[in-house]
């Protein structure tokens, strides 16, 4: 059985497959294992601290990741993976762990930036004005 989620954070989106496997997971077509930084890195496996290390052997996890910067991709992998294990699993017990930990782990961030207005140099700030 195959298992598509997906996972954001900010304007980072990341959609992760989850099959049947030995324990494979891979970040845009790159192991785990090499991405840099490692702070980002261990974010992303979170889920499987929660879950167990021999939770990870079961599967196989392929993940496409874009958009925004290294922490809000790390995050956005972060819940795909666990949304993806919940899901492939079909385990209440496991998403009540997730839920209980962190609930960001199996649902989205909505905040999102604001968009630049006309009449300053970002979204609420103004340009100053001289009297003199």
């Amino acid at each position: 059985m195959v298992t598509n989620t997906s996972g954001k954070k900010k304007t980072a989106i990341a959609r992760a497959t989850v099959r049947e496997g030995e324990g494979r997971v891979r970040i845009n077509s790159q192991p785990v294992e090499l991405v840099e930084p490692e702070m980002a890195r261990l974010k992303m496996l979170e889920p499987f601290r929660i879950a167990g290390e021999d939770l990870r052997s079961k599967v196989d996890i392929d993940v496409r990741v874009s958009g925004g910067g290294v922490a809000g991709q790390a995050d956005a992998v972060r819940t795909a993976l666990a949304r993806g294990l919940v899901q492939h699993l079909n385990n209440a017990e496991l998403r009540d762990a997730y839920m209980d930990f962190d609930r960001s782990l199996l649902v989205n961030d909505v905040r999102q930036s604001e968009p630049k207005k006309w009449g300053g140099p970002g979204a609420r700030a103004r340009y100053q004005k001289s009297y003199r």
